[in-house]
């Protein structure tokens, strides 16, 4: 099991784009979760396979309609805590 933290920078909070990373998530098979950082950021922890996380990042870059990522940065772990859906955080 890999586990990816990504930081997603642009124009993604109320755009739906926690929403669309959730949807993309649980398409693929992935548990973890995503929120809005107070920055105006995004970021998504999301564990699996490698290659199906690899994609998964492709759609985090395409992001949802009204969205527009400028950059991700993507931090590869090793799962220490495993999770049990992909959820929406709102802290």
């Amino acid at each position: 099991m890999h586990e990816i933290e990504v930081h997603i920078i642009g124009l993604v909070q109320g755009v739906s784009y926690r929403a669309y990373a959730q949807d993309a998530a649980t398409e693929l098979g992935l548990v973890g979760y995503t929120r809005n950082e107070p920055d105006g950021s995004v970021t998504v922890c999301a564990q699996g396979m490698s290659d199906v996380l690899k994609e998964f990042i492709e759609y985090l870059h395409e992001g949802s309609l009204r969205a527009k990522v400028e950059s991700i940065a993507v931090d590869w772990k090793t799962a220490k805590t495993v999770y049990d859906d992909f959820s929406i955080k709102h802290d």
